[in-house]
């Protein structure tokens, strides 16, 4: 059970796998009744183009990290290190359609080293891969053992 701050802390609420607020009915007793209110919000902020902004490769998972900028006299400011994501198009042969998503570019020479979209997903570990990628896979999956 976590409580976001920036919500009415009466409602307890949870997170799931995308980030959303999961409102569970046993924890809405005092809650609105109206048709209106949601049973899932999203949590995550958003750019102008209305994707999240989390700063994650949906393809390795690559996050931002923590260092330290040192000065000449030692001095350790702290920052973040932001990994390189571009807005790319990627091909899937089997599919035959192309998917848009946000990776770093390092991701991008690995997809072209490993010969494309399909070879790298088959590769790629769950746990990395965005939940769009991820549906992606299983679809190029199911795809190929049909073809099979």
């Amino acid at each position: 059970m976590v409580i976001n701050p920036g919500i009415n802390p009466c409602f307890p609420v949870e997170l799931d796998r995308t980030g959303r607020l999961i409102y569970s009915p046993a924890s809405l007793s005092g809650a609105p009744t109206s048709p209106g209110f949601p049973a899932v919000w999203p949590v995550t902020a958003k750019d102008y183009k209305g994707r999240p902004m989390s700063r994650i490769c949906e393809l390795t998972g690559t996050k931002p990290i923590v260092g330290h900028t040192v000065s000449h006299s030692n001095i350790k400011t702290k920052r973040r290190y932001l990994p390189n994501l571009v807005d790319v198009t990627l091909q899937s042969e089997t599919l035959g359609q192309s998917f848009k998503a946000r990776i770093a570019v390092k991701a991008l020479r690995t997809v072209d080293k490993r010969g494309g979209l399909d070879a790298f997903l088959a590769k790629a570990k769950d746990q990395d891969l965005s939940v769009k990628m991820l549906k992606v896979k299983r679809d190029i999956a199911k795809k190929q053992a049909e073809a099979a």
